[in-house]
């Protein structure tokens, strides 16, 4: 019986988890960790686990995607099988996805208690599926990890107890100190792609709300094309994305998806990033890069409060060029501790352990 089970769904929670395994291993507590297979994503290969010293799966339920209802009923069908034959003590789960909804339903409705990291995240758009995952995980857990003080009195305004809050810091901020060191040492993206540190915009689009309508994704290319006139961009396309996008736009550098060491070594290095991505608008901060995100709204408030993250929704009458300009040429404000000192994942270690310990 392992004192912690850890569900995942994807590569970027495999990341998060990384530094809270190496914690919980420094302390002494057993863990396994369960991949529902959510997405698959064929950067994770042996070296993936093998480069990051990752620690790899103990079970992997191969999922896949599907519709929202008959993925999450599959996954909490799987997952209540892993639990009931491996009974931990603990389960912890991460983020928002549809894993982290089964995750969560599977151990409340077994009484085993729940831990969520990312707690109390709120982007107040409940048409994203992201944003029902993390409410109901939130009013299910037993202990939960705000990351930022904005976090934290999410909770609080929805009647959450003090008493299972922990504000510990993010444990993405752990994880890029983490691997910013060792792409340092091991991505040669920069000179494969003939890119210089400061000399090109990096942008990534991947949410459907932008790629599946014509028109959000028109008015975002247009902008990154005219604004490659004058600075490369270079651009991460997913093959499904692909097809979407005309031969027309030539002042964008197309490449393929890239594993996790290359892309950190792009977004440390650009002049600026452009993304819909929650998780590369942290990255952003926290390589100190300016950052125009192209969505109507962001579950990190914070970061459009402090001026490194601007927003520019892909609607009429928005300036997506604009602000693409004018974050590239403004003064950068000053950069802070947002989230935390970079010990979020030894603190986590030390609750979760303290309350196992008594079970």
């Amino acid at each position: 019986m392992a004192d912690v089970l850890t569900i995942v769904g994807a590569r970027p929670q495999f990341i998060k988890a990384s530094p809270v395994s190496r914690a919980f291993k420094a302390q002494g507590l057993s863990e396994a960790i369960l991949h529902t297979g959510q997405h698959y994503d064929e950067n994770m290969s042996d070296v993936f686990f093998e480069e990051l010293n990752i620690p790899r799966p103990h079970y992997n339920l191969g999922i896949g995607s599907g519709h929202h209802g008959a993925q999450t009923g599959r996954m909490l069908e799987g997952i209540e099988e892993i639990l009931l034959k491996t009974k931990p003590k603990m389960v912890l789960v991460y983020g928002d996805t549809n894993s982290t909804l089964a995750g969560a339903l599977a151990a409340v409705k077994l009484h085993i208690p729940l831990a969520h990291v990312e707690a109390g995240l709120r982007s107040f758009n409940k048409k994203m599926p992201e944003e029902v995952n993390r409410i109901l995980t939130d009013h299910a857990a037993d202990l939960l990890f705000p990351p930022t003080e904005t976090a934290y009195k999410h909770l609080l305004s929805e009647g959450v107890s003090k008493d299972i809050m922990f504000l510990t810091g993010d444990v993405m901020y752990d994880a890029a100190l983490q691997f910013g060191e060792i792409a340092k040492q091991k991505s040669k993206i920069l000179s494969d792609l003939g890119l210089e540190r400061g000399g090109y915009v990096l942008a990534t689009v991947h949410r459907a709300e932008n790629t599946d309508d014509p028109a959000r994704l028109k008015r975002i290319l247009d902008a990154l094309d005219e604004f490659g006139q004058n600075k490369k961009v270079v651009f991460p396309v997913h093959p499904r994305t692909r097809p979407s996008i005309p031969d027309a736009y030539n002042n964008l550098i197309y490449i393929d998806p890239v594993g996790y060491l290359d892309m950190v070594t792009l977004e440390g290095n650009a002049a600026l990033i452009a993304t819909d991505s929650g998780g590369v608008q942290k990255e952003a901060y926290f390589y100190q890069v300016p950052c125009v995100t192209l969505r109507e709204e962001t579950e990190w408030v914070e970061l459009v409060e402090s001026k490194w993250n601007h927003l520019a929704p892909p609607i009429p009458g928005s300036d997506i060029l604009g602000q693409l300009r004018e974050s590239m040429s403004g003064q950068r404000p000053p950069h802070g501790n947002l989230y935390g000192n970079g010990d979020a994942a030894v603190k986590i270690a030390k609750v979760i352990g303290d309350r196992v310990s008594k079970k």
